[in-house]
């Protein structure tokens, strides 16, 4: 066979005859013949490969419900269109490193595209993005994308829909046990909550992590001024924060009402289910992966809002106590 016959075969290109086409496929078959993706890069070809570097312990990845979630969600979209995913887990204070594993990605042709996660005020992985030429989508607020295309959603109404909920039940001393500080969406939601007069005396910055989150509760319910409701940046921490105050001998909802954020199946299985900011992660993990296929295509794609997260009322929270 000639080699132009061959590769119309197993490209599944027009230019040979079906039963040609079937000869050849079989003996790649036999052969155990698998295309190199090496070689196909060098030639031009697509990858149909994106890739996601995450700052963050492997160890830890599995505990979080949003980044399962929002993987979940970009999987099923890419499969659609015959794309693959590709993983890698940096150290988690190394932005130099995660640069690196993109760069190194891209000049190899091992991905056609990049998602950015974990946005800062002025990340500089956003320009060095936009210098190397890689097609990619930062999920995150507008102000930290650059001129890069991105997907977000608007904390600030999700920030004021909690506040009126909780102001409305008569709670005045309301706290927050927020994220890490230097992410753009922390940030976002801590100018929101200050709007809304919750001072930063009463918010609390941790690493999102459970441990992080019980300790941030037990000194605000240790404090002068405890609060009757506190609304957590993520749903481990929520859950934690329930933890403590069992511990601590309080009721909830009845002394003490707590809010999660991003609605995890966990919600639903503690005692009392947590009262949660919900955001259907899943389907905005989808929308990611398809406004990257559309830059990857070469479509002119600006910043694109998802819709913001609504608050689902249940058993953890109530009117404070006298």
């Amino acid at each position: 066979m000639s080699k132009g016959a061959v590769s119309y075969a197993l490209n599944d290109r027009p230019g040979v005859s079906e039963a040609t086409r079937a000869r050849i496929l079989a003996i790649a078959e036999r052969l155990g013949f698998r295309a190199s993706a090496a070689a196909r890069a060098l030639a031009g070809a697509p990858a149909y490969v994106v890739g996601l570097a995450l700052r963050r312990p492997a160890g830890t990845l599995g505990v979080e419900p949003f980044f399962m979630e929002l993987i979940s969600g970009l999987e099923a979209e890419l499969a659609t269109r015959s794309y693959a995913l590709l993983l890698q887990m940096v150290p988690e204070n190394d932005a130099d490193a995660e640069f690196e594993v993109y760069r190194q990605w891209w000049v190899e042709g091992r991905v056609d595209g990049v998602l950015l996660c974990d946005l800062h005020a002025d990340d500089p992985r956003v320009p060095a993005i936009e210098r190397i030429g890689v097609p990619a989508v930062a999920i995150g607020p507008p102000s930290a994308g650059g001129g890069l295309a991105t997907l977000w959603s608007d904390d600030a109404v999700a920030a004021a829909t909690a506040v009126e909920y909780l102001t409305g039940l008569g709670h005045r001393r309301l706290a927050r046990v927020a994220g890490l500080p230097g992410l753009a969406r922390t940030a976002a939601r801590t100018r929101a909550f200050a709007e809304l007069g919750l001072t930063e005396e009463m918010t609390v910055f941790t690493d999102y992590s459970g441990e992080a989150g019980a300790r941030a509760t037990r000194g605000l319910l240790d404090g002068d001024a405890r609060p009757t409701a506190i609304v957590y940046d993520n749903d481990i921490m929520a859950i934690a924060g329930l933890s403590v105050a069992r511990e601590r001998g309080l009721d909830v909802p009845a002394e003490l009402s707590i809010v999660g954020w991003d609605d995890s199946p966990m919600c639903g299985l503690v005692h009392p289910p947590l009262t949660a900011l919900a955001r259907d992660i899943y389907t905005y993990g989808a929308h990611a992966a398809r406004l990257l296929l559309a830059v990857i295509a070469g479509e002119r794609v600006g910043a694109r809002l998802d819709e913001p997260a609504r608050l689902l009322v249940r058993g953890s929270t109530a009117p404070p106590s006298r």
